[in-house]
């Protein structure tokens, strides 16, 4: 990896945790840390090229299906891949498949793009963490195996205190808030070997936990808002994606395409820039 290197051009593949909820931005799009990172990447390389591919709620099957080959045709300098853990907080769920379709995933990226990113995800502190912290960890150790062999790069996320504490969590108790993507951007930054801005891992600032009433409240706000819904897709077969596509992808064509700062002086944020050539 070159230190301070530049790079011309970024592609997002995953699910909602790429997409980037629950980063709300005032016009109802979200942000994420990839459009962070592609903002900060866009700085240091005029005519810098982007595309977002990720859509919530994909399992690893779907993404290797709907966005590996328009992310392979691309040629990003860099491509982010990041999926596997919806499959994982499924009741039953076959590891044997995930692994091997995320191997698949690897294999047919690597090729394409001159540095591949993998990451451990975060998990929030937690009953559910632990409840399916086995399958995380199984797939993890498949992801830095994966790594090794095809020169990849790993972002750990998993062990970052800073990530685990529940407020770096949005209500949904699912994806992180605005400031726990700026951390994850940050530390993807830190791994392209461009310099430190900020300390990504470091704790928040101890507060006084929330009293028990204010904790009832709240867990009851987030079963009639979150839990119940969530269930009841996954009874029901749906997913929070069906009908989705990538920001950056053309369901008609089905190939993605690359947006690109208007002004190249002043990146500013990826909703403002325009679309580029298609792959």
């Amino acid at each position: 990896m070159e230190l301070n290197a530049s790079y011309t051009s970024l592609v997002a593949v995953g699910d909602s945790f790429t997409e980037g909820m629950s980063d709300l931005l005032p016009d109802g799009t979200y942000r994420g840390w990839a459009d962070v990172l592609a903002s900060r990447l866009a700085v240091r390389s005029p005519g810098f090229r982007y595309a977002n591919l990720a859509v919530r709620g994909k399992l690893i099957g779907q993404i290797v299906d709907e966005q590996v080959k328009a992310a392979t045709a691309l040629q990003g300098d860099v491509v982010t891949l990041v999926g596997g853990l919806n499959d994982t907080l499924r009741p039953k769920c076959d590891m044997g498949r995930v692994k091997g379709l995320l191997e698949e995933a690897v294999e047919r990226l690597a090729p394409s793009c001159k540095h591949l990113v993998l990451m451990r995800s975060p998990g929030r502190n937690g009953p559910v963490l632990e409840r399916f912290r086995p399958r995380m960890e199984e797939l993890f150790a498949l992801i830095d195996g994966l790594a090794d062999r095809h020169g990849a790069s790993v972002v750990d996320l998993y062990g970052a205190p800073s990530l685990s504490d529940p407020r770096a969590w949005d209500v949904d108790r699912l994806h992180l808030t605005a400031d726990g993507h700026r951390r994850v951007a940050e530390a993807v930054w830190q791994t392209l070997g461009l310099p430190a801005e900020l300390d990504w891992r470091a704790p928040a600032p101890a507060t006084a936990p929330p009293r028990w009433a204010a904790r009832r409240t709240e867990d009851i706000r987030f079963t009639r808002r979150h839990l119940a819904p969530w269930i009841g897709r996954r009874l029901t077969g749906r997913s929070s994606g069906d009908g989705r596509s990538g920001a950056q992808f053309d369901a008609a064509t089905g190939t993605a395409f690359w947006v690109t700062p208007a002004n190249a002086e002043n990146p500013g944020p990826v909703t403002g820039w325009r679309r580029a050539d298609s792959a």
